[in-house]
């Protein structure tokens, strides 16, 4: 008796096992790649998932982001299941004098990540700003408004967006704003430095954001790649795409620095500076700010069901571990 055998169903069959193989393999020892290892969210990045499969933290002293070579060959030497990316070029107004340097980090390196991603069939989780839009919005900024970045390094970063979405597959883009923690150069480090050096510190008053922690955004993170690796969330095509990450609740940079000394404990041996409050145009800088940048999370919450701590919660913890530190 002859049989007939359908090979191209057989084939599906067998690589549909394989897959769901894949899939169990990486939900229960994933192997995740963190890029940025000693920035502020690279940081807590290696905290939050330590324990978490096998964990390969890299930091610019090991490789140049903006090389694509050597990016490449990074990631097929490592063959991570998650890469991380939390490098980034983040000097603000420095880059209004360096755009191509910041453009071949933030804009050009993205597509080539996404690229290798999508060759190893790997989760990419890219970082973004609120610097993408202009401000002119007097209502939290939705995924779906048109940006219109100010400054050099918003459109770089903008221009990083499109690259991975260009080319798809396994991949989350989280926009974030006005990032701080224990760790690294940011807002709050600024103001403790500051206090010990100055009685008066001027600060803007009328750009209104979310202050965010480098700790609630690896938290979140990790609670999200956990539920992508099981299947929590379904498909790649329900998940996979942009979304907004912030902490929840808006100040201004003048009402985050009140709260930031109203907190801070005496151990640090911070002095009260007198806080004098000003308009933007008081303080002319080299890249432009928006007004206005408070984001949405609403399409977060929706997909995954997570939410960060607002702003104010968010501090205090990030105090905790201040004056828990040696």
């Amino acid at each position: 008796m002859q049989v007939l055998v359908d090979t191209g169903r057989m084939q599906a069959a067998f690589a549909a096992h394989i897959g769901v193989m894949m899939t169990a393999r990486r939900s229960e020892s994933p192997r995740v790649l963190i890029l940025g290892a000693a920035g502020q969210v690279g940081v807590e990045l290696q905290r939050s998932f330590a324990g978490f499969g096998s964990v390969v933290a890299v930091d610019r002293e090991a490789f140049d982001l903006a090389d694509p070579n050597e990016t490449r060959a990074l990631i097929r030497r490592e063959k991570p299941d998650v890469i991380l990316n939390a490098a980034a070029y983040t000097a603000v107004d420095r880059a209004e004098s360096e755009p191509e340097v910041a453009m071949a980090i933030n804009g050009h390196a993205p597509r080539t990540l996404a690229e290798e991603a999508q060759r190893a069939n790997a989760l990419l989780v890219h970082y973004s700003t609120d610097y993408v839009f202009d401000g002119t919005k007097r209502e939290p900024w939705l995924e779906t408004d048109k940006p219109n970045p100010l400054s050099t390094y918003g459109t770089s970063k903008l221009a990083g967006e499109r690259a991975i979405q260009g080319v798809g597959g396994r991949y989350l883009i989280f926009r974030t704003s006005w990032v701080y923690g224990p760790h690294g150069r940011n807002f709050l480090q600024t103001m403790l430095r500051l206090a010990g050096e100055r009685d008066r510190i001027s600060i803007v008053d009328d750009q209104i954001g979310s202050p965010t922690t480098s700790n609630e955004l690896a938290r979140a993170t990790r609670t999200i790649v956990e539920g992508v690796l099981s299947e929590k969330y379904g498909s790649m095509h329900e998940w996979a795409g942009l979304y907004h990450m912030t902490c929840s609740d808006a100040v201004t940079w003048f009402g985050f620095a009140q709260a930031i000394f109203a907190r801070a404990p005496s151990n640090l041996n911070v002095q009260l500076p007198e806080l004098i409050s000003i308009k933007t145009e008081e303080f002319p800088t080299a890249a432009r700010r928006p007004l206005y940048s408070v984001l949405s999370n609403q399409k977060l919450f929706d997909r995954f069901g997570v939410r960060l701590a607002n702003w104010q919660k968010a501090l205090d913890q990030v105090f905790s571990a201040l004056n828990s530190a040696p």
